[in-house]
C-alpha cells in the first residue's frame, strides 16, 4: 500500500500500490498501532494486513514499512543544550531530527531549513543533515514562509516580466467607449490594495421593463497590459492565483500592474471592460452587452462604509455618492436576490477567521469576518456578471474555461446521510440532488448545536469546484453556465475569460489573438493552483492562530465537536475558530469505542457518548508554532446518566417508526 495522508477527519489513509481494476480504489484506514512507534506517515509504501469493514472499506495494519516517504524534511532549526534540534514543519511527523553542528551548514536558531535524514538509528532521535537555509526571518514572519515553501508556491517573478510591468504605461483611450462620467465606485475590504472591480446601478428606464435595473460591472483590463506568451503571462499562468496570508500577498501580477495600471485607484483613468446587464424586477438577465472602455472610479468604499451609509449612518465619503449610487445598488441588489431565492442556491454559512497582526507582525485579534449585506451585494453583481461572461462566450462558439460545479456523488450523499441520522436530522438520500434539498438540511439545523457541523458536512459532501473547457453547469450557484470574469488581478482563469470575451464581442483595439491552447491542461493547472493557495492559506492561518494561543496554554475555552476519529476529538473553539485535538488516551474514564457509522466515540462501561457538534469545555495542553497543530483535554466533564442513554436510544426507535 502507499500512505496517501491524512482525510478531512484526520484518518490516516491508503491506497494499493497497483491497481488495474476497472472499479473505483477500495477507501483505506491505517489502523494506528500503540505499540508501533515506527508509524507509517504520507509517502510511505508498507506492508499491512487488510480486513474488511463493508460497504467496500478496509482497515490496514501495518506489518512493516518497505519504502520510507520522500527524502527531504522542511522544519525550524533550534539548539537544546547545545544540539541542533529540527522541528518537523508537518504536523503528522512523529518527533524531531538531531543535527550535528558538521551538518547544521550553518544554520541559526529559527531558521526555516531544509534538511534529509541519515541512515541508521535504534534508539534515540534520528539524525540529519540541513541541505538548504531558507530564510533568517523574524519569527513572525514564518508561518507563511513555511506554507509558501511547504506548497512550492512561486514567489520571484522573472527579470523580463518585473521590465515588462515597470515600462507598462496608461492605456490609449482610442477605440474605447467613454465610462469616465458615470459614477462608478469599488467596494472593498478596509484592507484592500488592489481594486479590480467597480459598479454602478439606476432604475430601467424602459416602459417595458418596470421595476427592472440597469448595472454596469466594471472591470480592469488586464488583457491590455498581459499579453498571450509574454513574459508576464508566463509568470502570471505559472502562479495561476494571487494568494493571501495575514502578513503578505503574492500577487499574481508584480506591483506596477495589481497596484497600479490594473488597480480601479479613485479619480485616475483606467482602461476596463466593462458589462451593461439589464435585469427585470425579478432579477432575471433580460440582456448583456460588453465593451472596451476608459473609466474613472468615483469613490473607494469599503464594506462597512457602504452598510453604514444605507443603514443611515453617512460619513463624509458617502454622502455624495448615497443617493446616486449607494441606494440604487441596494435597489439592484434586492432583485437579484429574489432571482438567488427562486433558484434554490446552496446558502452554506461558513464564517472565515480574520487574523490581524499590530505594526510589528505579531497577531493582535482573531476573529471571525463578520458578513454584511453589503459584501453580499457585491457577490451578487459579480456572479450576474459572470453568468452574462459564459452566456457570451457560449453564444459565440468561443473555446475557453468555465468555472464548473458538479453534483455530489452518490458516495458523498450516503456518507452524508449517515452522519445526519445519528443526529437525528432528516435527509433524504435518494433522488436528484439540488441545492435546494441541502438547504432544508441546513435549515434543521439551523439554531440547533449542530449548525455549525452541518454546514461543515454539507460542504464536505460537495464536489470541487474546478475550472473546465466543457459546461458542467455550477450546482451549488444552480446555474446552467458560469465563468469566473471579475478578478483578473488575481486569478489567471478571468484572464483568459476576457480575453475570449474581447473575441466573441469584437472589442480588439490591436487585433492581438489567443494562440491554440490545450485548455483541459490549463484548467488542470489552474484548479491544482487554486487548491494549492487555499490549504497553504489555511495552513499559514493556523500556524498565526497557534501562535497566538501559545501564551494561554493551559486556559480553559469553549468549543464543539467538529470531527470524531479513532484516535480522538477534533474541538473547534468558538471565538477564534482555533481547530485543535484531544486524543482518545486523555479521555481516561474509560475505554471509549470509534462508531465510525454514526461518528461518535462510545464508553465501553459507561455508556457516555461524544458527538458531533456537542459542546465542551477544554484546556489547551499544546500548541505547535511549527505545525499549527493544538492539543486540548476535557475539562468539567457532564455527569453521566445512563437513563438519559437508554431513553435515548427508545425515542430514537420510536422516531425511526
Amino acid at each position: 500500500l502507499e500512505v496517501i495522508g491524512p482525510d478531512r477527519d484526520g484518518d490516516l489513509m491508503a491506497k494499493p500500490d497497483i491497481w488495474e481494476s476497472e472499479n473505483v480504489t477500495p477507501k483505506i484506514f491505517i489502523v494506528p498501532n500503540k505499540h508501533n512507534k515506527n508509524a507509517p506517515s504520507s509517502g510511505d509504501r508498507i506492508l499491512a494486513r487488510l480486513s474488511s469493514a463493508g460497504d467496500g472499506i478496509f482497515e490496514a495494519r501495518t506489518i512493516r514499512i518497505i519504502a520510507g516517504a520522500p527524502k527531504q524534511i522542511l522544519g525550524i532549526f533550534e539548539t537544546i543544550n547545545g544540539q541542533g534540534r529540527l522541528h518537523p514543519t508537518d504536523r503528522r511527523s512523529k518527533g524531531d531530527f538531531l543535527i550535528e553542528v558538521s551538518d547544521n551548514l550553518g544554520a541559526n536558531p529559527g531558521d526555516l531549513v531544509r534538511a534529509e535524514p541519515l541512515p541508521g538509528r535504534k534508539l534515540g532521535l534520528r539524525k540529519a543533515r540541513i541541505v538548504e537555509c531558507i530564510t533568517t526571518d523574524n519569527r513572525q514572519q514564518v508561518p507563511s514562509i513555511i506554507s509558501i515553501v511547504d506548497h512550492d508556491l512561486p514567489t520571484r517573478f522573472s527579470d523580463a516580466a518585473l521590465k515588462q510591468a515597470a515600462e507598462a504605461t496608461a492605456a490609449p483611450i482610442k477605440g474605447r467607449v467613454d465610462l469616465r462620467d458615470i459614477q462608478l465606485v469599488t467596494i472593498d475590504g478596509l484592507d484592500a490594495r488592489d481594486f479590480d472591480d467597480a459598479v454602478w446601478a439606476e432604475p430601467d428606464l424602459n416602459k417595458k421593463n418596470i421595476g427592472g435595473w440597469h448595472i454596469i460591472v466594471s472591470i480592469a483590463d488586464v488583457a491590455w497590459y498581459v499579453r498571450p506568451g509574454d513574459a508576464l503571462d508566463i509568470n502570471a499562468y505559472e502562479r495561476g492565483n494571487s494568494v493571501y496570508f495575514p502578513d503578505r500577498v503574492i500577487p499574481m501580477l508584480p506591483e506596477e500592474l495589481s497596484n497600479g495600471w490594473c488597480s480601479l485607484v479613485p479619480n485616475e483613468e483606467r482602461p476596463c471592460i466593462a458589462v451593461h446587464l439589464w435585469i427585470d424586477a425579478d432579477g432575471n438577465l433580460i440582456r448583456n452587452k460588453f465593451c472596451r472602455g476608459i473609466m474613472r472610479s468615483h469613490a473607494r468604499l469599503n464594506y462597512h462604509q457602504v452598510q453604514k451609509a444605507y443603514d443611515g449612518n453617512i460619513e463624509e465619503v458617502t454622502g455624495p455618492v448615497l443617493k446616486n449610487v449607494i441606494n440604487p445598488l441596494y435597489g439592484a441588489y434586492a432583485a437579484l436576490l429574489k432571482n438567488r431565492e427562486k433558484r434554490g442556491v446552496l446558502e452554506l454559512d461558513m464564517p472565515e477567521r480574520k487574523v490581524q497582526l499590530d505594526q510589528n507582525g505579531n497577531v493582535r485579534t482573531i476573529s471571525v469576518s463578520e458578513r454584511l449585506d453589503s459584501h453580499k451585494l457585491i457577490e451578487e453583481f459579480m456572479i450576474l456578471a459572470n453568468i452574462a461572461a459564459a452566456r457570451t462566450i457560449e453564444k459565440e462558439n468561443i473555446s475557453c474555461l468555465y468555472r464548473v460545479h458538479d453534483e455530489p456523488s452518490k458516495e458523498k450523499l450516503n456518507n452524508l446521510y449517515q452522519v445526519l441520522n445519528s443526529v437525528n436530522i432528516s435527509f433524504d438520500k435518494g433522488g436528484v440532488a439540488s441545492p435546494k434539498r441541502f438547504n432544508r438540511v441546513l435549515e434543521l439545523a439551523k439554531n440547533s448545536p449542530y449548525a455549525e457541523m452541518v454546514n461543515v458536512l454539507v460542504l464536505r459532501s460537495q464536489a470541487k469546484a474546478e475550472y473546465a473547457p466543457d459546461n458542467l453547469g455550477h450546482f451549488g450557484l444552480a446555474l446552467n453556465r458560469y465563468s469566473h470574469f471579475t478578478s483578473p488581478i488575481r486569478r489567471y482563469a478571468d484572464l483568459l475569460v476576457h480575453r475570449a470575451l474581447i473575441e466573441a464581442s469584437q472589442l480588439e483595439i490591436d487585433k492581438t489573438k489567443e494562440p491554440q491552447q490545450n485548455l483541459i491542461k490549463i484548467g488542470e493547472h489552474l484548479s491544482d493552483m487554486e487548491r494549492r493557495s487555499a490549504v497553504a492559506e489555511r495552513d499559514a492561518i493556523d500556524r498565526f492562530t497557534a501562535n497566538y494561543l501559545a501564551d494561554q496554554i493551559g486556559d480553559n475555552f469553549i468549543g464543539r465537536i467538529n470531527g470524531v476519529t479513532r484516535f480522538g476529538l477534533f474541538i473547534t473553539l468558538d471565538v477564534t475558530g482555533a481547530d485543535g485535538l484531544i486524543p482518545i488516551r486523555t479521555l481516561n474514564d474509560d475505554y471509549y469505542i470509534h462508531d465510525e457509522t454514526h461518528h461518535f466515540l462510545k464508553g465501553r462501561q459507561t455508556g457516555r457518548e461524544f458527538r458531533l457538534g456537542e459542546k465542551i469545555n477544554v484546556r489547551l495542553d499544546e500548541a505547535s508554532t511549527t505545525t499549527g497543530g493544538m492539543i486540548f483535554s476535557l475539562i468539567e466533564k457532564k455527569k453521566f446518566n445512563k437513563t438519559r442513554v437508554k431513553n435515548k436510544k427508545k425515542n430514537s426507535k420510536l422516531r425511526s417508526n
